[in-house]
């Protein structure tokens, strides 16, 4: 599934080519989608110009002067910029047609992800609207993490993979963090002190923002905007590396499961 650093780079690679640019055509080849793509989308978007391309979580939002369009990759979306004139494939979805003669072209084999539209205030989006800080900005600190946590028995894991605690800590970059802070995943999440959090906090940046510097996460399913995949892989320490050696201090790591969510650590050098 792309995560964070997946979304935000698509964010990054997209933005400069559809900013400022106007909606000519909207040509919707398959509507069913995790929900039905609005039939009046095309009409809708017809003319307004792209003021931005943001991200919020795992959305995409571009910004018109009447609204918001929202995009979501779900479970292996994706969106490309091509030139008009390339024929469709077979999971290719939508094309958002705008006047520099190219295409954002949003695929999506298993059709988990989403194309929505909005005329209201995007904070207020139900999608939205209930969602924790983003872990790159200032609000997000050890001391939030530290005040939501107490009393709370929920592995740390689980914690910090909860959206209303933090958006956009995926299960692959949940793992790595915690290995950089030293913090045993299964450990109750009330029970983790504040200078352990405050590090966790600083280790869940780094790692997020590495992953971006190298353009995401390749596992199975995620390319970026012009089709290449990311190379965050390469640097993994220890999710996928289940029964191999501890880089640190060569113990064997262990795998788990919290949540049904496959988890790796070292119970050596993570307490």
């Amino acid at each position: 599934m792309p995560e964070l650093p997946e979304v935000e780079t698509t964010c990054r690679g997209i933005a400069p080519h559809i900013e400022g640019q106007i909606i000519q055509q909207v040509i919707v080849r398959q509507p069913q989608l995790r929900w039905r793509v609005p039939d009046s989308l095309g009409e809708i978007l017809s003319g307004l110009t792209i003021q931005s391309v943001t991200r919020r979580a795992k959305y995409l939002l571009f910004t018109t002067r009447a609204g918001t369009l929202l995009v979501h990759l779900g479970m292996s979306g994706s969106l490309r910029i091509i030139t008009t004139g390339q024929a469709p494939a077979k999971h290719d979805h939508i094309d958002f047609i705008v006047t520099s003669n190219l295409i954002m072209r949003y695929n999506d084999p298993r059709r988990f992800g989403a194309v929505l539209w909005t005329a209201d205030a995007i904070g207020e989006h139900p999608l939205l609207n209930a969602l924790g800080p983003e872990p790159l900005l200032a609000d997000f600190t050890g001391e939030l993490l530290y005040a939501l946590s107490r009393n709370r028995k929920v592995p740390v894991k689980s914690f910090i993979m909860d959206s209303h605690v933090v958006v956009g800590v995926g299960n692959i970059y949940a793992n790595e963090a915690l290995f950089m802070a030293g913090i045993l995943p299964t450990r109750s999440a009330g029970k983790v002190s504040l200078a352990r959090y405050q590090k966790l906090v600083t280790c869940i940046r780094l790692i997020l923002q590495e992953a971006i510097r190298q353009g995401g996460t390749t596992l199975r399913d995620f390319v970026n905007e012009a089709g290449n995949p990311g190379y965050f892989k390469q640097q993994l320490k220890v999710y996928g590396r289940k029964n191999l050696p501890c880089i640190q201090c060569q113990k064997t790591l262990t795998e788990i499961r919290i949540a049904n969510r496959s988890t790796v650590f070292c119970s050596a050098c993570q307490r």
